[in-house]
């Protein structure tokens, strides 16, 4: 690449951490205004990421399309991305209403694959959002993905993606089940923890009467 064009990628770049950073300082301010309010903070933790230029221009191949900047804008939606973790699947849906209620924050897309979790048991909520980045001489609508899922799902999602590349995307069939299986007794855990989580709370509401 020219220097010129090598320029442009970066400031393309920057755009995104400039998206991602607006995203997570909503994401702090929500969790602490709601645990002023409630006593209670949705959001565990989160982790930030930007895809590396390397990773984009891979993924612009693999979908046969030009290694530029318009196709990278118009074609991946995951360049800037999102985790949040948190403790119960009631805060899933709670945090996914807040994010929606924002005035500037577009949702694009949703996928809940809490409710219809994937074939091999993964459970997360994905958002597409689109969050205004405004530079020095103009504004950029940008796209950031949302992850949401809970401390057990996120447990399970991270050791199914290093099985997942050990086998070099090949998961034998008897493997896929024990981890289909496993996503199962996941899911029962975090009803389980919920169930147990609203007992304490009429236990703390009765306590206060």
């Amino acid at each position: 690449m020219k220097t010129d064009q090598l320029k442009q990628w970066a400031h393309f770049f920057l755009t995104y951490k400039f998206a991602l950073d607006a995203v997570e300082t909503k994401l702090n301010i929500l969790n602490e205004e709601f645990q002023f309010i409630h006593d209670y903070n949705p959001i565990e933790h989160m982790k930030t990421r930007i895809k590396t230029p390397e990773s984009v221009m891979q993924k612009l191949r693999r979908k046969g399309l030009d290694i530029t900047l318009e196709d990278a804008k118009a074609h991946i939606r995951d360049i800037a991305g999102v985790r949040i973790i948190c403790s119960f699947s009631t805060d899933i849906y709670q945090i996914v209403e807040m994010i929606s209620k924002q005035n500037d924050v577009r949702v694009v897309e949703m996928k809940d694959y809490v409710r219809h979790p994937k074939p091999n048991g993964y459970q997360s909520i994905h958002l597409i959002v689109e969050i205004p980045v405004f530079l020095t001489d103009r504004k950029e609508n940008v796209l950031v993905e949302i992850q949401i899922r809970t401390i057990a799902m996120d447990f399970w999602a991270s050791l199914e993606h290093k099985i997942y590349y050990k086998f070099n995307e090949q998961i034998p069939p008897h493997i896929q089940q024990q981890l289909k299986g496993s996503a199962a007794m996941i899911d029962s855990l975090d009803k389980q923890m919920l169930a147990l989580n609203e007992e304490v709370q009429k236990h703390r509401e009765q306590a206060l009467k």
